[in-house]
């Protein structure tokens, strides 16, 4: 967009004086990441501290964060497979036991990153069902229909069902962490909005519109409370052509079967790396 010179040197004179942001002053000190395998899953192959059935990596979007905006005490507690109530109660996995994530917010956590929802509403089921509903009618839309049938979309109906959980998180977090910049953080698409790429992405060709808006859906809803508790929020829906179905050096969602050392259906390391980014913009903003 053209703008008048004098627009511009207001603009400008304006962004002298204005104060600077907390992220960009660098006065983040204690940062708490809670989440599922979305936030804690990166480079498989340089596992970080915890149970090994979380999955967690040092390679993920916290460690970025943590690193471009120099914070000093990351304490990453998000678990793979996790679901809201994983926040205050302990999660057993492969390896060991994943402590209530709330545990580790203190009142001196000053930013809090938080990604969760996608297993309390089935993430794994879906997959695996539409994926074996996809052989038998891979040009159809058999996951819509079977997730449809007698009339309510029981996919939508979850998301919807979830949003008091959601604000009940956020107020967790608040209450152990009253002083904390809070972040609640969206899930990157993993299909593109039409077509997909079956095989690699099993989903018959019917459903990826679909199952694309099921997943913005759940964005939308976790931007909408996180704007209704006064968080900031950040929603990848615009995020386009960097899908499970894309070229490997394009992509930020790995397919079933990855080309990087990441996990099947979740971001890879340039995906986790672009999350961050995204976060500290908000911040910055």
């Amino acid at each position: 967009m053209l703008r008048t010179f004098l627009a511009f040197t207001s603009l400008a004179a304006a962004a002298l004086v204005a104060a600077p942001t907390q992220a960009q002053a660098g006065g983040f000190h204690k940062y708490v990441a809670l989440g599922d395998s979305y936030t804690a899953v990166g480079d498989l192959l340089k596992p970080a501290d915890g149970p090994l059935g979380c999955f967690r990596s040092t390679v993920n979007f916290p460690h970025d964060l943590a690193a471009s905006l120099h914070v000093a005490d990351l304490v990453d507690a998000s678990c793979g497979g996790a679901v809201t109530a994983d926040m205050t109660g302990p999660q057993s996995v492969l390896g060991g036991t994943n402590p209530a994530q709330f545990a580790s917010l203190t009142p001196d956590t000053d930013l809090v990153t938080v990604g969760i929802g996608g297993n309390d509403i089935g993430f794994g089921d879906i997959v695996t069902t539409c994926g074996e509903l996809s052989l038998t009618s891979p040009l159809g839309d058999p996951c819509r229909q079977h997730f449809t049938s007698g009339g309510t979309d029981q996919l939508a109906a979850r998301i919807d069902a979830l949003a008091p959980t959601i604000d009940a998180v956020l107020a967790g977090i608040h209450q152990r962490a009253p002083h904390a910049t809070v972040v609640v953080v969206g899930y990157l698409p993993v299909l593109p909005a039409s077509w997909g790429c079956w095989p690699s992405v099993p989903v018959a060709i019917g459903d990826v519109p679909w199952l694309h808006g099921i997943q913005q859906k759940l964005n939308d809803m976790l931007s909408s409370r996180a704007a209704a508790d006064g968080a900031l929020s950040v929603n990848p829906n615009g995020v386009t052509g960097r899908d499970a179905c894309q070229l490997p050096w394009t992509r930020w969602v790995e397919p079933v079967i990855p080309a990087q050392p990441a996990a099947p259906v979740h971001p890879n390391p340039a995906g986790q790396s672009a999350v961050a980014a995204m976060i500290a913009g908000r911040l910055g903003s």
